[in-house]
This record gives C-alpha cells, structure tokens and sequence, in this order.
C-alpha cells in the first residue's frame, strides 16, 4: 500500500492526519469568533484546546479510524455496497488494532483497553498509598495528590468497572441468547472506539497548566466552575465515556428483545443476560443526567452561564441532585452485570440449579426500580432539607431487599451442590463475603446520626471499595478466569489463578478492613497529610495495598503467557449447559452454522438428559449436548 493509500483508507494513518486537522479546524473557528467580535486577546488557549482538542479533534480520529465510513457512504446517495466482512472477525492480532464489527473481537478489545486504564488506575492508587504510609509530604505536595485520586476514581468508574462488563457482556451475550452478532454491529464498534478518547483526556490532563483536575470524580460545582483547565479534560472526556455507554445499552436492549433464538423466552434466559438487560435500562435512563451535569459545567466555564453561581441566581445543590441521580443507580450499573457473572459460575461450579431463577430475575427489575429513590443519600449532610432525609434513609434500607435475596438465592445455590473450587468459583465466594461487609455498611451510613459522624472520613473510602472492588471486581476476575477458555481457545494456569486470588482476598482485606476504624476515629478522606495517630494503621493499609496491587501482575502474567502458550481448550471446558458452552472455542465468526432452538431453562443440572438448546443434526459439533454439557455427569451429581 503507498502513503497516498495509507492517508485515505480507514486506519492509523487516517485517523492521525483526522486529528490534526479537525484540532486545527476547532482552534480556528474559536480564533474566527474571537476575531469576528473583537475579542482581545484573540487566541485564547483554554479555549482553543476545548474546542480543537477535546472536541473537534476526537471526532477527527473517529472519521479517521473508519468509525463512520459506511454511514458516510450510505448519507452520500451512493448505489448500497454489499458487505464483504472483511471489517468482521479476527484472522490475525492485527485485527484488534481496527475498526472491527465482530462482537467477539469488540468485547476483547474493551476487556484489553480497560485493563490499560485499570492499571494506570492502580499505580495512582500505590503512588497515594506510598504517600500517606507515613504523615508528612514524602512525593507528592497536596494539588497533585488531589489530582491522583480525581484521576484514579474516574478511571476505576467511568474507563474500567463500566466498560469491562460491557466487554464481557459483547462477547458472552449473543453467543447465550443464539444471536449470530449484536443488532447494530457498526454502533456497536462506534461505541468501543468513543472509549479510549475519554481516558486518554482524562490521563492528558495531568500536562496542561494547573495540573489534573483536582474535584473527585464528583466534581462538585461551584468548585469545579472555578478550577483550571485540566477540569475541562474531565468535563468532556465524561461525555465520550457516557456516549458510549448509552449506544452499548441501546444495543443490547434490541439484541435481547429482537434477536433471541426460537424457543428462547426471557424466562429461559440466563441470568447474565437479564442482568444485562436490567443494567440496559438504567444506563439508558440515568446516563443522560451526568451528562447534563457536565454539560451545565461546561456552559458554566466557557460560556459564562451561572447555573451553579448563588449570587446570579444559579443553585449549588441542583448539580448534586442531578450528578447523584444518576450517580447512585451507577452503582448498580457497576453491580447488576457482576450479579450475572456469579450466578453463572455458581450455578456451573456447584453443579446446581440457580435457587429461586424467578425471584432472581425480578429482584434485578426491583434494583432497577428502587434504585432512583435514594439518590439523596449521599447529601445527607449537604444542606439539603432535613426531611427529606428520613424517606431516602428508608428506600435506602429498602432496596437492601432485593440485593438480600440474591444473597440467599446464591447460598442456597452453594447448599448440598458438588462445588468445585476452580478460580472463577473462588472469587465468586469472595465476592460474596466482600460484598455482603459492603452491604452491611451500606446499611450503616443509611442510618442519617452515623452517616452524618463519618461522612468525609475514610470509613466512606473502605465501604465504597468494599462494594465496588470486592463486589464488582471480584466479579469482574471471576467472569474473566471463566470464560476465558472461550474467548481465547486456551486454559489459564489454575495454580497461579488461585494464587491470584489468595493474595487480593487477603491483603483487600488488609489494605480496606482497617479503614473503617480509621474512619470512624475521624481521620477525613481525600486529604495528603494525616494527625500522627493514624500513623501506625497507615503503614499497614500502605504495605497491604502493594502487595495487594502486586498480585494483579500474577493475573496480568496468567493471561497473557496462557492465551500465547497455554493447553487448547474443549469446547465445554466446566459442562456447563448455556449455548455459548455448545461452540468450538473460540466460537466461529458468526457463532453458529445453524441457529439454535431452545427447548429448555440454562440450569437444569443434575436432571437426567435436560438440554437447553439443539441444534440441526448435520455435524458432530451440532449434536446436542447431554446434561452434563460435555459427557455424562459423574455419580455424584
């Protein structure tokens, strides 16, 4: 291919040459308003680098890539072009470094890029540790730690915990339901490629004048109306973020309604699939109002709007209702997903039906609906009227409920069943016990008198990672260790997976248990220097925590060493019974040669020649499987 060729086809080239024109084009129409009003002086950098580089310049690469090549050739009038799948599937590593419409190639493309910011995430998190490990300042001075943990948050929500379902969830999805792909596979491949520009902004910012920004992942207003320009890398990069976890949503909302296979009722689904479903719709519905919030910032700081400016008429706390409305169903949106992932490696590992399907499913729904009336929880000592926090302490206590019955629907599920303890099934069981301490202080700072006592102290720290890192990503390891096989055609090493496991389940709860004492004796979150008597539990939280982030170097190694050199993998590895188990592994291009029909539930284990799906009896990889998914169930089962 010659340059000239290299400069108009889809791809690297493109999409640099795309970059730099559309931040050239940005910063020349600010000049040119300036100029047309006589605004002095004419080049206003915060502006130019708002305009051409965190907006202008992203959708550059994103022509550039080839995200919109089709769309554009269909708007031109031109005659429709028959698709050739040549931007479809994997032949080569190459192909996950381009605009790709496989599902399957798109969800590894989201696990990969996420692990890259979950990384750049935890080497913030040990650069805060190694500063707090003593009191004084040792390598950071105040600004930047603000900006580390501002960073290290939104990574962790916006760039991992989120997309990393969504990744999962791409390659596993179609595959469980007996799609041959998601329902808008281009959307689907937009929805990936909007990803890395919102993490990119949000590590870019650490290089413009002032630093990082420096407002939490709350970014609070008015503070951050009045903050430098890294605020701006935020502001943004948290729409790209929101975009593109809205146009995953939508699709998989119309994959699940539209493109199940015959015999596939939503009372047959897997419950990863509701799960996924359920998270759908909150994504659709709250996303929008973090989106307005920053929006509202946004028009705050460049434009001189003061919607958050007391003294013009604006009002502080409409930017917490809006940002926690959409903030505390996220919760969810970062849980729901990992709900899925366990009660398949449960039900697969204990060799057990999923206790109470029924009540699972609807309990996902009732999450869903509670989870937009507690919103207020997190403004109880905000200044908000103080009666309204009597009813959110109660919807607060009361979507306990349904989380309960998960709960007990997954011990129950563990109760008399033939447990194997492969890794996937012991970070199953850690995340249970994880997220059950998160849960009971959840309930604790429902209750207004205490919520009001730690509120700002790192009791609010432990709890948060109780819930989101001993709940989600625990769930997150467990998901990936499982379906690994399928996904690459290898088994991982089990020796170094448990390894994995051991040492984040102790030194997690190393590194967070103590925490909650410390904040309950007063020490206050999110500050570089601490009183000396909080000295001692420091050094203990700081040494748990580098070993803690030292075991994911044994995950990070497993993966990769394995998916290059590691036994081939069965097509039914665990003989598990859901439709994505009945494939080759890794799956073909279009997953299956002939679509399934389900005539039976996802779980029924341990009943003699239960089947969940068929297939047409014209090749030996189409017979259907027997209960067991892979050769008749041992005697004990």
């Amino acid at each position: 291919m010659t340059f000239a060729q290299r400069l108009t086809a889809p791809g690297w080239y493109r999409a640099a040459l795309g970059t730099a024109l559309m931040f050239a084009f940005g910063g020349a129409l600010v000049v040119g308003v300036r100029a047309l009003y006589g605004w002095d002086p004419l080049f206003n950098w915060d502006a130019i680098i708002t305009v051409g580089a965190l907006i202008a310049a992203p959708f550059g690469y994103l022509v550039g890539i080839g995200c919109f090549d089709y769309w554009f050739y269909w708007a031109s009038g031109r005659p429709t072009r028959p698709e050739d799948h040549s931007g479809h599937g994997a032949r080569s590593w190459k192909d996950y470094f381009r605009v790709n419409t496989d599902h399957k190639v798109i969800g590894i493309q989201y696990i990969v890029t996420t692990m890259f910011f979950f990384i750049a995430g935890g080497l913030m998190a040990m650069l805060m540790r190694a500063e707090l490990a003593q009191p004084g300042t040792q390598f950071v001075d105040p600004n930047t730690f603000n900006g580390l943990f501002s960073v290290h948050a939104s990574l962790m929500i916006f760039l991992f915990i989120i997309p990393v379902f969504a990744g999962i969830a791409n390659f596993v999805i179609p595959l469980m339901i007996g799609a041959p792909d998601m329902a808008f596979p281009r959307l689907n491949a937009l929805s990936f490629w909007m990803l890395p520009i919102a993490g990119v902004m949000m590590l870019a910012s650490f290089f413009v004048e002032g630093g990082a920004f420096a407002t939490g992942w709350t970014a609070y207003a008015p503070l951050s109306t009045e903050t430098p320009l890294g605020q701006q890398f935020f502001t943004v990069g948290v729409q790209f973020a929101g975009a593109s976890s809205i146009a995953t949503a939508l699709n998989f909302l119309v994959t699940i309604i539209t493109m199940r296979a015959p015999g596939m009722t939503f009372w047959r689904m897997p419950l990863l699939v509701w799960a996924n479903f359920t998270t759908s719709l909150l994504v659709v519905i709250a996303t929008p109002f973090i989106a307005g919030s920053q929006f509202f910032v946004l028009l705050d700081r460049s434009l001189g709007t003061h919607f958050f400016t007391p003294g013009a008429g604006g009002d502080v706390l409409m930017y917490q209702h809006v940002f926690w409305f959409y903030s505390h169903p996220a919760v969810y949106i970062m849980m729901l997903p990992g709900f899925g992932i366990i009660s398949e490696v449960i039900s697969t590992n204990a060799r057990k039906p999923v206790f109470g399907y029924r009540m699972m499913a609807f309990s996902l729904v009732a999450i869903v609906i509670l989870g937009f009336t507690v919103w207020a929880h997190h403004m109880f000592v905000s200044g908000m009227f103080s009666w309204l926090r009597v009813p959110m302490m109660i919807t607060t206590m009361l979507i306990a409920v349904p989380t309960g019955i998960k709960i007990f629907s997954w011990l129950a599920t563990l109760w008399r069943g033939v447990i194997h303890l492969r890794t996937p099934m012991l970070f199953a069981l850690g995340f249970i016990t994880m997220f059950t301490l998160g849960g009971i202080s959840g309930i604790m700072l429902a209750v207004v008198p205490f919520d009001i006592h730690v509120s700002d102290t790192y009791f609010i720290v432990a709890h948060i990672h109780y819930v989101l890192f001993g709940g989600s990503v625990f769930t997150i390891f467990a998901g990936i260790y499982h379906w690994f096989p399928k996904m690459t055609g290898r088994m991982y090493d089990e020796t170094l997976g448990k390894l994995h496991f051991w040492l984040s389940f102790i030194f997690f709860n190393l590194t967070f248990g103590p925490m909650h004492l410390v904040g309950i004796d007063g020490m206050p979150r999110r500050v570089a220097d601490y009183a000396e008597q909080y000295a001692t539990w420091n050094a203990i939280i700081s040494i748990s925590a580098f070993i803690f982030g030292a075991s994911f170097l044994i995950f990070l190694y497993n993966m990769i060493a394995s998916w290059r050199h590691g036994p081939a993998a069965a097509a039914n590895p665990w003989r598990a019974h859901s439709i994505e188990w009945q494939v080759s592994s890794p799956p073909p291009i279009f997953n299956f040669d002939e679509i399934p029909t389900v005539v039976g539930g996802p779980y029924e284990y341990g009943t003699p020649g239960a089947v969940h799906a068929v297939f047409k009896e014209k090749a030996p990889a189409q017979v259907p499987a027997p209960a067991g998914g892979g050769g008749a169930p041992p005697p004990t089962e």
